[in-house]
């Protein structure tokens, strides 16, 4: 399955960022490390900046910028060695997304970046836009809680409106005394609450669009979390035709009201009445979308670049089903896991970030697997992580 890119009429005042030109990435992570494999197989030349050095984005980069992000001339810099800069996880500020965009593009924009990596904003966006999201207040301080809880009912999810990520800054709560509790945890910092969503299942779609407005996608991506984690990945999603299109309907909506150059991921719940909800949007490659490296004529890292340097947009057609497995640190709780014996496995292909030290529910790679259908593809993924703890 899979599909060409959406055709559009290509404006010739856009002028692209050919091969050879350098790219710069703000944030380091596996992300960024694959986005950079992507763009030196197409030889285009990396730099990346974030507070760290040996980084996994650095390790594979052609230049590695180590200085604070609130450091605008040290941003101003590194815009200036660049053609084009992107990024790689949304907890960048809007100052320093200004400071390089005074120099280079970035794409996504700023606008994207702002709208998507604060929940309130960002639910406030898909509400007055029409795309059904769950039920949500805003919790600013403690005195906001009781009309809160009174309009979104119990159970409910409290989490930060800022910087969360795998299910840290949440919690599930089922009185004011728990979301009280919660509030407190959260030192006070702006929050919000979510109406609890007994879903039938969680999937994705991974989006891409360009700079002329052409659209791509991978059609929808079934996950399973644990402990907020993501564990699991496979596609085709196990859903109606119906859902799928209409899932799909709606990430293309939002990427053109976003105005996106780039890639974005939109998670979505399926309840148990077949009604779609948007639950969070990354404006970014996503962990989900890691199986198109294997599957996909095109990953979803090459396309951010392609997005990115206004080339077309690659087929995103899939050559078989597919599965991908995270490799947390917890692995690494009883020695070096036995990565013979998960490659033995034909049909399973290792991605491991070139993190230095493995730590409880720390990402430090992913497995992948291809397979006639999605459900073969889970079932050998699985088994190929299970072997990874086995002595033989």
């Amino acid at each position: 399955y899979g599909r060409a890119p959406a055709k559009v009429a290509v404006s010739s005042r856009v002028k692209p960022i050919l091969p050879g030109a350098a790219i710069g990435v703000l944030g380091s992570g596996q992300l960024g490390r694959m986005f950079a494999i992507a763009a030196r197989q197409m030889g285009y030349r990396v730099h990346t900046f974030s507070p760290e050095t040996d980084t996994p984005t650095g390790q594979v980069s052609d230049i590695e910028i180590a200085a604070s992000y609130d450091d605008l001339d040290a941003v101003r810099r590194f815009a200036q060695g660049v053609q084009a800069v992107t990024f790689e996880f949304e907890n960048v500020s809007a100052a320093c997304v200004e400071a390089a965009a005074g120099f280079v593009p970035v794409r996504p924009g700023g606008a994207v970046l702002h709208a998507t990596q604060n929940r309130l904003r960002e639910k406030g966006f898909l509400a007055q836009n029409g795309i059904p999201t769950t039920e949500f207040a805003a919790v600013r301080r403690l005195g906001d809680l009781p009309a809160a809880t009174r309009r979104i009912g119990f159970p409910a999810i409290m989490k930060s409106a800022g910087s969360g990520y795998d299910g840290k800054g949440q919690a599930k709560v089922a009185s004011m005394e728990e979301a009280g509790k919660a509030f407190i945890n959260c030192s006070g910092q702006e929050m919000i609450l979510e109406g609890f969503v007994d879903f039938e299942l969680e999937f994705s779609v991974v989006v891409a669009r360009g700079v002329d407005g052409q659209f791509a996608h991978w059609g929808t991506i079934q996950n399973r979390h644990k402990h907020h984690i993501l564990d699991l990945s496979f596609a085709p999603a196990q859903m109606s035709a119906a859902v799928d299109s209409r899932a799909i309907e709606c990430s293309r909506a939002l990427a053109d009201k976003l105005d996106l150059v780039g890639v974005l991921c939109v998670e979505f719940f399926l309840t148990r009445s077949g009604e779609i909800l948007v639950n969070e949007l990354a404006p970014r490659p996503h962990n989900s979308g890691h199986l198109t490296i294997n599957a996909s004529r095109t990953s979803q890292f090459e396309q951010q670049l392609r997005a990115v340097c206004g080339l077309p947009l690659g087929s995103t057609e899939f050559v078989a089903a597919a599965a991908m497995a995270n490799l947390l640190g917890d692995l690494w709780q009883n020695g070096e896991p036995n990565w013979p014996a998960a490659c033995a496995l034909p049909d399973v292909k290792l991605h491991l970030y070139g993190k230095i030290e493995p730590r409880l529910e720390r990402k430090m790679g992913h497995l992948t697997a291809l397979a006639g259908t999605a459900e073969s593809a889970a079932r050998t993924v699985l088994l190929a992580r299970e072997k990874l703890l086995r002595v033989e």
